[in-house]
């Protein structure tokens, strides 16, 4: 086990490195892609690196098979650049980005609906019982407790 600090050295690194050889491969199903992020396990054997596609299921489709055809490449290059005992096998996997981003989008929407319609239900209305639920029946009377406080004292 290495230790956080150089992990996350080594996850930025395979990043940079990755986002940068990703321009050298020829193949023409590699459609806009963008690295966003890699992370490496502690044992530094088996690294993730996270991507975005520009463009629908059928260029995300073909440029998982590209990266999945370069993934020997990848893997020797980056592996040579760390300088490590083994080379981290590589693993693509899509970073749905902007499905979720759309997905909370459609839910803060939703909620802001659901918010005005009360708002809209609630004009005019009352609420049912007494302003202030938790009024005594009794008036309290303050100087009463200071005089238990001083028979207290004096007892």
């Amino acid at each position: 086990m290495s230790d956080p600090a150089k992990t996350r050295r080594h996850a930025e690194r395979v990043r940079e490195l990755v986002a940068s050889l990703v321009r050298e491969i020829k193949d023409p199903r590699l459609g806009m892609l963008t690295v966003t992020d890699a992370r490496i396990t502690g044992d530094l054997r088996e690294a993730t690196v996270f991507y975005t596609v520009l463009g629908d299921v059928t260029e995300q489709a073909s440029t998982a098979a590209a990266l999945e055809s370069a993934k020997g490449m990848l893997r020797s290059r980056v592996g040579h650049a760390l300088g490590l005992r083994h080379s981290p096998s590589l693993a693509f996997k899509l970073d749905n980005v902007q499905d979720n981003v759309k997905e909370i989008d459609d839910l803060l929407a939703a909620a802001r609906h659901r918010d005005e319609e009360v708002q809209r239900l609630a004009t005019g209305k009352q609420y049912a019982g007494d302003p202030d639920p938790y009024k005594s029946e009794e008036p309290v009377d303050e100087d009463e407790d200071e005089r238990v406080g001083a028979r207290e004292d004096l007892g």
